[in-house]
């Protein structure tokens, strides 16, 4: 199974911006063994930022733009050479691709480049991680944190899978933070009005995508025949029960893939 695991800036740091050591580790020891079992990886990772302003030891995440593509440009450094570190133990190639989102919005030479690099990686057994090039983008710093992004990569790699790993479980068919009887939506089968009136606002300090991103991700993925799930990222072994078609989160189907 094709899968594209797509992982918050509050997943993988501490509120300090600094590396969460164990969960990253966690995370990689599991995207490992599912990649022994089988399945083809891709990274889309957030991060960047949160790395970038920890490491320039800077007092909370920067609200100016430059001062996000600084912080970009130093934590990409970082969160890179951790990830090569870690996969490297598990015996993983790691590859780097930064990209923008024009590079896949439409159709063109940019786009069929990316797949068929992207294409090739895996063919190649590599783990292609995917993030925005905030250097020189700044639409996902304002608004995304990769949530569109990991879901228009799964479209136009036809994905089977798109796992978004964030702070929550899941849909809830209310604000959790704010009712604490919120139930979990186990399953949404059809994006409709309701579904979408049920987000809220962005997500955790540390990032920028929340309930609205991802609901926007989930349209993108399940027209092009690609199941997504909502899930926390505090807890990476879940990634087996997702992979396995296991209850966890929220699993949203997929429409028919077009031949």
């Amino acid at each position: 199974m094709r899968i594209v695991i797509k992982v918050g800036t509050s997943t993988l740091a501490h509120p300090t911006g600094r590396l969460n050591i164990q969960r990253i580790e966690l995370l990689c020891k599991v995207m490992s063994d599912l990649k022994n079992a089988g399945h083809q990886i891709i990274l889309v990772s957030s991060g960047a930022i949160a790395m970038g302003f920890g490491k320039l030891n800077l007092p909370e995440r920067p609200k100016d733009v430059p001062t996000k593509q600084a912080s970009a440009a130093v934590g990409q450094c970082e969160l890179m050479y951790t990830y090569d570190k870690l996969f490297t133990e598990y015996n993983h190639t790691v590859a780097q691709l930064l990209i923008t989102r024009p590079d896949i919005a439409g159709g063109g030479r940019r786009r069929e480049n990316f797949h068929v690099t992207l294409e090739r990686l895996l063919e190649l057994g590599a783990l292609p991680i995917i993030n925005e090039n905030d250097t020189i983008s700044t639409e996902e710093i304002s608004i995304g944190d990769n949530d569109t992004l990991s879901a228009m990569v799964a479209a136009s790699i036809r994905a089977d899978l798109l796992i978004l790993l964030s702070d929550i479980d899941g849909l809830y068919d209310s604000d959790p933070h704010e009712n604490p009887d919120a139930r979990l939506i186990p399953v949404v089968e059809r994006l409709d009005d309701h579904i979408r009136a049920l987000a809220g606002g962005s997500g955790s300090s540390l990032g920028t995508g929340g309930m609205v991103t991802k609901l926007q991700a989930a349209q993108i993925a399940t027209e092009a025949g690609c199941e997504m799930v909502i899930a926390n990222g505090h807890h990476p072994a879940a990634l087996y029960d997702i992979a396995a078609g296991q209850p966890a989160g929220t699993r949203f189907l997929a429409g028919r893939k077009e031949l």
